[in-house]
């Protein structure tokens, strides 16, 4: 973790020296930042951690010798090191984020200076996140007791058949260290659960992929939302990156709205818009969940959603990777109850009627 008034030490792993320059270029001309010095690969840089001490790592993902996910499982047990991910679209993100890595960025096209700028200012505030952020390895997560797979297997049962509060909605919203936290709260969730919408602060391409993860390891269907899709029990759906996702009332039931816009809270997607639109259609019959991620972003829609008599839970700070965003809820009194990762599925259970 950075300390307060002192520059954050950042080390960058890449075997590319074009892109190792342009970002060593990025950090020097920002003074919140000092480069602590580079790797060409994994081996090079297990070796320099010891000595350089960084505060925060970026990490390639596609290197030689060793891959950058193969290095962070190495490295996780010997230095619980923040590490930001810079990566091509690449599915192996999501288990790198799996295996203790806080954060990631698109790699940007080189040359697109406009794409460079982008990258650059959203690569650094990233760093800044990360060197306050928890890392946590899939060893560190909390594991599953036994009275929670009796409710979810109490859940599961009811799902055969009528499902209480089958007319709901679950509204869930998160950013840094949110892959793994919804993934906690959502992968036992029963085939035939009321219809989730979720918005994850994530770019274009990789939304795609996030809902093809969850719908390998989910019970219920999971998909990147499209414009006019319905939500309906058994499917959850996320945001597309580069879109903001709406709830929007059709008949008796609702579909979601996916329109390109301008960034809301700083996000495109951005929990705001989708809390708030699930606020002003589906009021009393929602559940709205904010999980971690730094900023605000969700905290102003998650309380129209409780005004509007919505049932809202805010991850407690204990088992967020960043405090930020369900603490900025709860200090504005939208949160109805705090609750960590492993209980927040039980909660919502209990709201369904499933005891």
């Amino acid at each position: 973790m950075a300390i307060t008034g002192k520059k954050i030490r950042v080390m960058i792993v890449d075997d590319s020296i074009l892109f190792r320059s342009f970002l060593i270029s990025a950090l020097e001309k920002d003074d919140r930042f000092e480069v602590a010095g580079y790797a060409i690969d994994a081996f090079d840089a297990m070796k320099k951690i010891p000595l350089l001490h960084p505060d925060v790592l970026t990490l390639d993902i596609e290197m030689p010798k060793m891959s950058g996910l193969e290095f962070l499982k190495e490295l996780m047990p010997k230095y619980r090191l923040p590490v930001i991910l810079v990566s091509s679209l690449n599915i192996r993100v999501f288990d790198a984020l799996a295996a203790g890595a806080v954060d990631y960025v698109h790699k940007p096209d080189m040359s697109d200076e406009n794409n460079k700028s982008s990258f650059s200012q959203n690569l650094l505030s990233k760093i800044m996140t990360a060197s306050v952020a928890k890392v946590r390895t899939s060893q560190s997560q909390p594991s599953t007791s036994a009275s929670h797979e009796l409710a979810w297997k109490q859940a599961a049962r009811k799902s055969e058949g009528h499902f209480p509060g089958e007319n709901m909605v679950i509204a869930i919203g998160a950013s840094t260290g949110g892959t793994e936290a919804i993934l906690s709260v959502v992968r036992n969730f029963p085939k035939n659960m009321p219809g989730v919408v979720i918005t994850q602060h994530m770019p274009p391409g990789f939304t795609a992929m996030y809902a093809e993860r969850l719908n390998r390891i989910c019970n219920m269907e999971v998909r990147e939302a499209k414009h006019g899709d319905h939500i309906r029990q058994g499917l959850m759906l996320i945001a597309p990156g580069g879109f903001q996702m709406r709830v929007v009332r059709m008949g008796s039931g609702f579909t979601v709205s996916c329109t390109e816009e301008e960034k809301v809270s700083g996000h495109c997607p951005s929990v705001d818009v989708l809390f708030t639109s699930v606020a002003s259609s589906v009021r009393e019959k929602a559940i709205g969940i904010i999980l971690t991620g730094m900023g605000s972003d969700g905290a102003a829609g998650l309380l129209r959603m409780k005004k509007n008599g919505a049932f809202t839970i805010g991850q407690d700070k204990e088992s967020c990777v960043v405090y930020g965003m369900p603490m900025e809820a709860f200090k504005i009194g939208a949160v109805c109850q705090q609750a960590s990762l492993l209980n927040i599925p039980s909660l919502v259970y209990k709201k369904l009627g499933i005891h």
